[in-house]
């Protein structure tokens, strides 16, 4: 489970991905960069070979020839005991064989802390004749704290799995959610990765019933609109060919949480009321909009005024 979590996060955020996991190699802007996926299982020798399969390798080439091309070898461990620094070491020889580069680092995502080799040497009594190492991230070790207003939605998502106190737990649940909405406009993706920060938040249910009670601020408002978007896509996405289905069951639950959160913000005002009217109107982006500008709204003109210039 978390190996294809992980995998998923880092090919649809790969950039994203490296400038956390691997910042210590991350000298240059990759937004420069080529960023390449490459095939996971590594070429036999035989066909009746057993095959090593990589977690997530990525060829970083920069174009404009500013740096040699680096091969990142990603690989998540959520026990120590299964990690073998032998494997990588073989994984990262065979990768450099096949892509003909001894440019590669390995990296190692560590979501629990604990004892594990953290250089591999090999030699005898008067030579060393091979010293292998990796960068190693370990999740649990960083503060959550330093990360929840960061830009990087890779960190962001990764809130929950950092250290943080117990009694922070829904503050960081929230940061997580505020981070993906922000940084992230596909609903697709909206919907893959909320399901990504509740398993690693893993919130009681006397948890999420405070976390409604108490954390349902301006913020915590909007984030109902991830909520219905993602119930609303598991409901309506089971069947192909209903995009329009979706698309007005969308529009309904915007419509419902837009009038909450427009009558809590300004109370039963005519102008907010007349507002109400016209939101049937709207499209389902532009009521997305609207919920999003709503957290910058003071007085009923900001509304009439974002209005004007739609």
């Amino acid at each position: 489970m978390h190996d294809q979590n992980f995998k998923n996060l880092i090919l649809d955020y790969p950039r994203e991905a490296l400038e956390f996991f691997a910042r210590d190699e991350i000298i240059d802007d990759l937004s420069q960069a080529r960023i390449i996926p490459i095939r996971q299982e590594q070429l036999k020798n035989r066909l009746g070979d057993r095959f090593r399969e990589l977690d997530t390798p990525l060829l970083v080439e920069w174009p404009n020839g500013k740096r040699e091309a680096l091969l990142f070898v990603l690989e998540e461990e959520s026990a120590n005991n299964r990690f073998s620094i032998h494997r990588l070491a073989h994984y990262c020889l065979d990768l450099a064989e096949l892509m003909k580069t001894d440019r590669v680092v390995p990296v190692v995502i560590f979501l629990n802390t604990g004892n594990r080799p953290k250089t591999l040497q090999l030699g005898g009594d008067r030579h060393l004749y091979l010293e292998f190492n990796y960068l190693s991230c370990d999740l649990n070790r960083l503060s959550a704290d330093d990360y929840k207003d960061s830009n990087n939605i890779v960190a962001r998502l990764n809130l929950p799995n950092m250290d943080h106190p117990r009694q922070n737990r829904l503050a960081i649940y929230l940061a997580a959610q505020l981070g993906l909405i922000h940084h992230e406009s596909n609903p697709d993706k909206i919907r893959k990765y909320i399901d990504f920060i509740d398993y690693y938040a893993d919130l009681t249910e006397q948890e999420l019933i405070e976390y409604q009670q108490h954390y349902q601020t301006k913020e915590g408002d909007i984030m109902g609109i991830v909520q219905i978007w993602t119930e609303q896509g598991e409901r309506i996405g089971e069947k192909k060919g209903e995009q329009i289905g979706e698309k007005k069951g969308r529009q309904a639950e915007c419509i419902t949480l837009l009038t909450r959160l427009l009558r809590r913000k300004f109370g039963l005002n005519p102008e907010v009321e007349q507002t109400l009217q016209l939101l049937p109107d709207m499209a389902v982006e532009k009521l997305e909009d609207l919920a999003e500008a709503l957290l910058d709204f003071d007085t009923p003109n900001d509304l009439q005024s974002w209005l004007q210039q739609q």
